[in-house]
């Protein structure tokens, strides 16, 4: 099976091209450092050439409102358009768990606005819904620090390891098609600022995490349901503390 990984050189989609390669499939990271572009549309047509499967994993490179918008839309039009020409069987794509209701956001706006070209296009389609990565909880923290205080809601999030959201992927990509949404989390949810100071903790950061219910995460208002998936997600199998143990003793 040739599967074609867009943004196959970012965190998710090296692990995912990895995945893929050691199962025997014949693989092709897609990048703009690989010469395919999905906003300039270069390399585009060739890459997808016989592709029967193509997983998007892409990110915008700028999160202002416009900007992000811009880029999901157009990325999301030119790939499902030269996917069309190819005959490409199946389309998946990551997305984040909650994104409907994280519409604060004009980031959770613009994947919003991806997820509905994918489900509008015609093409065969899974949308893979992920919680937070734990490599991410280190930006949450820095986007919340005032001083030596961060302030974070106490409200409940289920991260799950990038390495969990490639096997889900990975999983995902060589089956049919479900013509749905996917939701992935890891294996524990925790109130956010509990997990901020899990990670201070065990890398001995001074700073104190103060419980603040008006805290925004990214300029959204939480409650336990924003950043929680719902009925019978796919659990993870990595724990946050092993995952932070073993991350810092690299």
């Amino acid at each position: 099976m040739k599967i074609v990984v867009i943004g196959g050189s970012g965190l998710i989609g090296t692990k995912l091209v990895t995945r893929l390669r050691e199962s025997g499939h014949e693989v092709f990271a897609a990048s703009p450092s690989s010469g395919v572009n999905t906003i300039t549309r270069e390399g585009l047509a060739e890459a997808l050439d016989g592709a029967d499967v193509v997983v998007d994993v892409a990110n915008a490179p700028v999160w202002e409102d416009k900007a992000v918008l811009d880029f999901f839309e157009t990325s999301g039009r030119n790939l499902l358009a030269a996917e069309t020409a190819a005959g490409v069987r199946h389309h998946v794509a990551l997305s984040v768990v909650g994104t409907e209701r994280l519409l604060e956001s004009g980031y959770f706006r613009a994947k919003l606005a991806q997820e509905t070209l994918i489900v509008e296009s015609g093409i065969p389609y899974s949308i893979v819904r992920a919680t937070q990565f734990f490599e991410f909880v280190g930006g949450i923290a820095q986007s919340a620090t005032s001083g030596e205080e961060i302030r974070l809601s106490p409200a409940l999030i289920q991260p799950i390891s990038s390495d969990d959201v490639a096997a889900a992927l990975a999983d995902v990509a060589v089956a049919k098609p479900v013509n749905g949404m996917v939701e992935i989390a890891g294996p524990e949810a925790m109130p956010l600022d509990e997990l901020v100071r899990r990670f201070l903790k065990i890398t001995a950061d001074p700073r104190k995490v103060v419980p603040d219910v008006h805290a925004r995460y990214f300029g959204v208002s939480l409650n336990d349901q924003s950043l929680t998936p719902g009925k019978s997600p796919r659990v993870g199998a990595v724990h946050f503390e092993a995952w932070l143990k073993q991350s810092t003793a690299r």
